[in-house]
Formats: C-alpha cells, structure tokens, sequence
C-alpha cells in the first residue's frame, strides 16, 4: 500500500462528513533538499464539506497532524490541507 492509500484508509474512518481527494505534488519538489519527486513525500489533502455543518478548520488541521505522525515518520515531507 503505498502512502496516498495509507492516508486515505486513515483519513476515510475519521471525516466521514467530507468528500477527500489526495495528492502527491512531490513531483514539483524534485531536488529541493535532494528529493527525487517519486517518493510521496509532499501530499495535498483536500477537504469538501457534503453538508453545511460549521466546522473548526484549526480542530481539523491539528486532528490532521495527529492522525498522519506516523507518515511523517515514514519520511512525509509537507502536508498541505485545504477544506471546502
């Protein structure tokens, strides 16, 4: 399973009320700090709210952070979350 699935497998249980979309941009870092661009090291989360339910957008970043500790550990680089 590689890193996008693994994010997506955690982040699916968790924010059941949101529409998830992940992408690897890790392609647009090749050679910043020696990346290669192919080993999913900087990941968009992008979040689309399906009701109109507020939100506490800091709640969801920090929640966020959590969830994903392990993968930073694995070598994620950069997370970047949008929420729609």
């Amino acid at each position: 399973m590689n890193r996008k699935q693994r994010i997506d497998k955690i982040l699916s249980k968790k924010f059941n009320d949101f529409l998830l979309e992940i992408i690897d941009n890790s392609n647009l870092h090749q050679g910043h700090n020696n990346f290669t661009g192919n080993d999913e090291t900087h990941i968009k989360i992008i979040l689309t709210k399906k009701n109109k339910i507020p939100i506490n957008r800091l709640y969801i970043h920090k929640h966020i952070n959590n969830l994903l500790e392990e993968e930073f550990k694995r070598g994620m680089h950069s997370l970047e979350i949008k929420i729609n």
